[in-house]
């Protein structure tokens, strides 16, 4: 198994100050993976569509993908349900991580295979919790699938 410390995560998120404040959390954690930030749908599509042309270096997939809903463009509900259909990336965890709260939009997320939900509260402890959990649980005890095997990379 690929070692899940090396394996990229790609954050799509437009809103520079909750990255930043995302990314000094999980400087804070200890968090080694290189993080790949996207503001837009479009250009998190783009990356992942284009590190598949054989003409492109391939980067190393990402185990995981965070993804704000309320994105400029091609908005997070388009993403998740592009690459959910997408036999390629459909086995790579997207967790959903947004100030939208609408039970209408969570459950539409379920469907579309979302792997979890977390919604960003507002205050900072709050926030470094919810950071907190993400990362014990998608970062070091779940077990992603070993993207060697099933992709032949």
């Amino acid at each position: 198994m690929r070692d899940k410390i090396n394996t990229p995560l790609i954050v799509v998120e437009d809103s520079d100050e909750d990255f930043e404040v995302l990314q000094i959390f999980m400087e804070d954690m200890d968090v080694a993976n290189p993080i790949y930030r996207f503001t837009t749908g479009d250009k998190a599509l783009d990356f992942l569509y284009r590190s598949q042309d054989e003409n492109v270096v391939q980067p190393d997939r990402p185990s995981m993908i965070l993804l704000d809903l309320n994105l400029p463009g091609t908005d997070g509900r388009e993403v998740l349900e592009r690459l959910k259909q997408d036999e390629q990336f459909r086995e790579i965890p997207i967790v959903i991580f947004t100030t939208n709260s609408d039970p209408r939009d969570i459950k539409f997320c379920y469907r579309k295979g979302a792997n979890g939900y977390l919604i960003k509260p507002v205050k900072t402890a709050q926030f470094e919790k919810a950071v907190q959990a993400f990362v014990d649980y998608w970062l070091n005890t779940n077990t992603p699938p070993d993207w060697v095997e099933l992709t032949g990379m």
